[in-house]
């Protein structure tokens, strides 16, 4: 009785980087490469391009700043959070004045919104005293 042997494959960094660079540049499709190359794991090729590819870079940002950009950074960002909260502020009044203005309108037969393109309805008592 013989026990059969299990084989294990091992392979050389420069076929490694061989296979990986020819995926990398599209000229296989991992399981092209597979097939040609007759590699047996299910996860090895992908193991090769994780740990040799260049792709992995393509998608990473490094940001290089000195430390005082850095802080003004800082300072903008807070600075833009007070004007939104301002801005947020600004709005909310407005839509208070307006309310009041309509209640004024509504309750007392009071129009506050000035409108520029007419002339004023009446001259003023001290007007029509000089005259």
């Amino acid at each position: 009785m013989s026990q059969e042997q299990k084989v294990v494959l091992q392979y050389s960094t420069a076929f490694k980087l061989k296979v990986v660079e020819q995926i990398e540049r599209g000229e296989l499709t991992i399981a092209q490469a597979r097939r040609v190359y007759d590699i047996r794991g299910g996860q090895t090729i992908q193991r090769w391009l994780a740990k040799h590819g260049k792709s992995h870079l393509l998608s990473r940002v490094v940001r290089v700043q000195m430390k005082d950009e850095k802080d003004r950074i800082k300072q903008l960002e807070a600075e833009k959070k007070k004007l939104e909260s301002a801005l947020a502020q600004a709005h909310v009044k407005n839509l208070f004045l307006e309310e009041l203005i309509t209640l004024a309108k509504e309750e007392y037969d009071i129009d506050l919104k000035k409108n520029s393109a007419t002339e004023p309805s009446s001259v003023s008592t001290k007007e029509k005293k000089r005259a």
